[in-house]
């Protein structure tokens, strides 16, 4: 019945490409084949190692000079183990994710998901999470979204890796002002003490879930709450990364 409604779905409201925003022709694809010839990923097989760009030890960015860690990484010590990203955060990102979460593309979740899972996959098999934990929203903007997109692309993650998903564990409990018009300085004091954690936990290694990286703060303020609750090493998987 559940492949039947899909079926159903796919005719009245067909899936659309999250590279181009074009109907997706066959309908059984999650890209289409031109989008698909043109990801870049920063991540890459280990047959394709020499060709591969130098990533930060520590966030997963681009490295654009000699050693093994970022500037930003360098300059500000994380809370979180590790973390990876799977693209750079250009300007087919930024459309596709804004039509993701505010032009009801959620069906680019399935995407996001496999792309992720894919190219991270070394990555996570590495990090062994025993739970995935998506970025939470305020209860006031996940209600005037809709949705929160990191807990959807958390939970797609989830079915394709068989790692259990908590969704409530971490809230937001603090609104706070957008981060992406703030300083690194001034995200960090947006995010203190804006999450909290529901549940005591038991050093269980946890894997953070979100769509963009960029200085790291919300990830810190997430990794510092779950530490606090008892969380052991915490790591984060991301589709973008922006570029310092």
């Amino acid at each position: 019945m559940n492949h039947i409604a899909e079926k159903i779905l796919d005719i009245l409201y067909p899936r659309k490409c999250p590279g181009c925003g074009e109907i997706l022709r066959p309908q059984g694809r999650l890209i289409c084949p031109d989008c698909e010839n043109m990801l870049r990923p920063l991540i890459v097989p280990a047959d394709e190692e020499e060709n591969a760009p130098a990533l930060c030890m520590k966030c997963g960015a681009p490295l654009t000079g000699e050693g093994e860690y970022c500037r930003m990484c360098t300059a500000h010590p994380h809370v979180f183990e590790q973390g990876r990203a799977i693209f750079i955060y250009d300007d087919r990102w930024k459309r596709s994710l804004e039509r993701y979460k505010f032009y009801g593309h959620r069906e680019y979740a399935d995407f996001y998901a496999a792309a992720m899972v894919k190219w991270g996959g070394d990555a996570i098999r590495r990090w062994a999470p025993d739970l995935i934990v998506p970025i939470p929203l305020h209860r006031q903007k996940e209600k005037a979204r809709g949705f929160n997109q990191a807990r959807l692309i958390a939970e797609k993650a989830a079915g394709r890796t068989g790692i259990p998903v908590s969704s409530d564990i971490l809230l937001k409990t603090r609104k706070t002002a957008a981060q992406k018009k703030l300083d690194y300085v001034h995200r960090r004091r947006n995010l203190k003490d804006a999450f909290s954690c529901r549940y005591r936990l038991s050093g269980e290694r946890i894997l953070l879930i979100d769509d963009v990286y960029t200085t790291g703060s919300t990830m810190d303020a997430a990794a510092s709450c779950l530490k606090s609750a008892g969380a052991g090493p915490v790591f984060f998987l991301t589709l973008c990364i922006a570029v310092r």
